[in-house]
């Protein structure tokens, strides 16, 4: 197994890559963060509300764009969908103090605030925290979150006690470098299932070369293993202020004078998790008025070929109900 592993590694690594989706074109910026737009020029009035997709700051954007084959976004701007993206960009060693609630507040809200109308937003991962913030502190239409970790108390102690020791461990150089560099959270993500490292490649090591299957794998492991920094401000944050109030059971997030709770939050709210998800349990999702569970991956949730049918047209569709 771990020789066709290594063989599987070798062949990834050396690989012809698919081209990639056009870009998309960009509708506004904050510092280095740009909101991009799908399926309408940016000339083009909707009577529909704008709905912003917000990802992670971990890892690129493009898990939502990843090719013409699995984009969640050219599905639905397809449908009709006003689509936008939150493209976070790299940061600079200037930025070493911008943390979550900067993000919040001098990236996404400056953006979304030059929307034509209240949009709907709807957050992946960490872009799901994120959106929860926003949310809480600019006129919405509509909230969704996909994967979102809100309430750290519902990670197992296990997983906890890991994240615990990454920062603990890493935090001395990431404070002399001025940010978290992708390699340190890539390693606890390694962590959590080491064997399925191992597994994946040896399984790449026998797929048809220039088949859709192993364009699949490549798209799926290029975003993977790429990924901007973590301002150092902002890993700090995440991982000694809202993961430590939130593992206790807080289930809050204070900006400035506001202290954000997703009870506070006035518009319709979904959660979608995932029953099989091992960087996000379902435990750890906010407690939403609408809620569902899918038996899909964190990734998986996204670009798995049961996507479309559990994920991108349910989602669509309620979207839809809520003005977008």
């Amino acid at each position: 197994m771990r020789r066709r592993a290594f063989i599987g590694l070798r062949r990834y690594q050396e690989a012809q890559r698919p081209p990639q989706p056009p870009p998309a074109p960009v509708a506004a910026t904050a510092g280095h963060a740009r909101l991009l737009r799908y399926g309408f020029d940016l000339a083009q009035q909707s009577d529909r509300a704008p709905i912003v997709f917000i990802p992670s700051l971990i890892n690129p954007p493009q898990v939502l764009d990843l090719s013409e084959r699995q984009s969640m976004l050219r599905h639905m701007a397809a449908a009709g969908h006003d689509i936008h993206l939150v493209d976070w960009g790299t940061p600079t060693a200037a930025d070493r103090l911008l943390d979550l609630d900067a993000h919040v507040t001098e990236r996404l809200i400056p953006m979304i605030a030059a929307l034509p109308h209240p949009p709907i937003l709807v957050g992946y991962c960490l872009g799901g925290t994120l959106a929860i913030a926003a949310a809480a502190l600019h006129r919405t239409t509509a909230l969704a979150t996909i994967a979102a970790p809100w309430n750290f108390a519902g990670f197992p102690a296990t997983d906890l006690n890991g994240i615990a020791a990454l920062w603990r461990d890493a935090k001395a150089v990431c404070d002399r470098l001025g940010y978290v560099p992708m390699e340190a959270l890539q390693s606890g993500f390694w962590a959590l299932d080491p064997q399925r490292t191992v597994l994946k490649y040896a399984a790449f090591a026998d797929m048809t070369p220039g088949s859709d299957e192993e364009h699949a794998f490549l798209a799926v492991e290029d975003w993977a293993n790429e990924g901007a920094p973590l301002t150092f401000a902002a890993g700090q944050q995440l991982f000694e202020t809202l993961y430590a109030a939130n593992a206790s059971g807080r289930n809050e997030w204070h900006i400035g004078e506001t202290v954000i709770t997703p009870d506070a939050i006035r518009c319709p709210t979904l959660s979608i998790a995932s029953a099989t998800d091992r960087i996000v349990p379902a435990s750890a999702a906010p407690p939403f008025t609408e809620s569902r569970t899918l038996n899909l991956g964190h990734v998986g949730m996204i670009l798995s070929q049961r996507a479309p049918e559990m994920l991108w047209h349910p989602l669509s569709l309620w979207l839809s109900q809520h003005g977008g």
